[in-house]
């Protein structure tokens, strides 16, 4: 039976330090959610606390109808993925995807079938009687992937599972893991650092930072629509810049930057959020011209990029990063305009 996942307001501690706080998290069933962000953010953390390695301070877990909070590690029957595999290193590969079964009391004979089946799923039926030292890396992990799937949990989590593979092998995991969670229809919960490895494997993603979390959505809705700074900056918007509104008329909103220069809006493309607000885009989503209407800049150096030109544009509120056409390259120290394209930019809260 597919079941959801949902962390109700936790807290967690390592000794006197914080590194939850009043986390929630809803994984509905059947899906897959990554926890996305960089070292220290609380990501492997929120695993631990589900998986049942660290007790959290206040809050609740649930699985389906089952409240895991205090639930032994042992009892909640969640398929862990780790990044070191953790196989045992004494055994075969067909006994170590058994490991499970034999510990949930299943006799010889149907466990051995069972995981001989799930080797078959994996590719690596023809590998059963190696042990883990004469297996790739690859290998390795899909002997692990193969062990935690092979107890038909109602959850799988991951925990950095492609962080030790080269980046061809990546691609080949992640896919693979993609299509036995969604054969499966499994609830699964995936921590990464990565954000294409992110990106392209979750229904969801839920960017972290400082054991919050900041943003949860798809992963074309984080890539277009931050809904802050932190997750906008997180995600490749390099220029954030500080306007105002100035005026409003025909459907169009006037804002300034810091010395003046102006650009208009469409209210029909942009919602401003206050009077007040951070424009933000990345390099693509501003058209390097050599006149018109945009903001006013310096251009400074370029760099060829293949597709484009990419210019360090210098203004009286920073440097902006802009890319403009290759078939009409400026030269440096023109005054130009940047055009924004609205649906490359975004408007966010100052206070974010």
């Amino acid at each position: 039976m597919t079941v959801s996942l949902s962390i109700e307001s936790i807290d967690a501690h390592y000794g006197q330090t914080q590194v939850l706080e009043d986390l929630s998290l809803h994984v509905r069933a059947g899906e897959l959610v990554s926890l996305l962000g960089a070292s220290g953010c609380g990501k492997t953390t929120t695993l631990r606390a589900v998986a049942g390695f660290l007790q959290p301070t206040r809050g609740v877990i649930r699985l389906g109808d089952v409240d895991l909070t205090r639930l032994p590690a042992h009892k909640r029957n969640i398929g862990l993925v780790f990044q070191t595999y953790a196989l045992f290193p004494h055994l075969s590969v067909l006994d170590n995807v058994a490991f499970g079964l034999k510990q949930r009391g299943i006799n010889t004979r149907e466990r051995r079938q069972r995981a001989g089946e799930m080797l078959e799923r994996v590719g690596l039926a023809h590998l059963t009687d190696r042990v883990p030292s004469a297996l790739s890396g690859g290998q390795r992990q899909r002997v692990a992937l193969a062990r935690a799937l092979v107890i038909d949990p109602p959850l799988m989590m991951f925990d950095e599972p492609l962080s030790n593979l080269d980046a061809k092998l990546r691609v080949e995991m992640r896919v693979e893991i993609r299509r036995m969670q969604q054969a499966g229809e499994r609830t699964a919960l995936y921590v990464t650092h990565d954000q294409e490895e992110a990106f392209s494997i979750s229904d969801r993603v839920a960017i972290m930072n400082d054991g919050k979390v900041m943003q949860l959505d798809t992963p074309e809705v984080l890539y277009s629509k931050p809904a802050n700074a932190f997750v906008a900056n997180f995600v490749g918007f390099e220029n954030m810049i500080k306007m105002r509104v100035v005026g409003e008329s025909d459907g169009k909103v006037r804002a300034e930057m810091v010395g003046g220069g102006q650009i208009e809006l469409s209210a029909a493309d942009h919602t401003v959020p206050a009077r007040e607000f951070l424009f933000a885009a990345r390099a693509d989503g501003l058209e390097v011209r050599s006149e018109g209407a945009g903001i006013p800049v310096s251009l400074g150096l370029r760099t060829y990029l293949g597709r484009a030109y990419q210019y360090r544009c210098e203004t009286p509120a920073g440097e902006i990063v802009a890319n403009g056409s290759i078939a009409q390259p400026l030269e440096p120290g023109t005054e130009a305009v940047l055009v924004p394209k609205p649906d490359q930019c975004c408007l966010l809260p100052v206070s974010d």
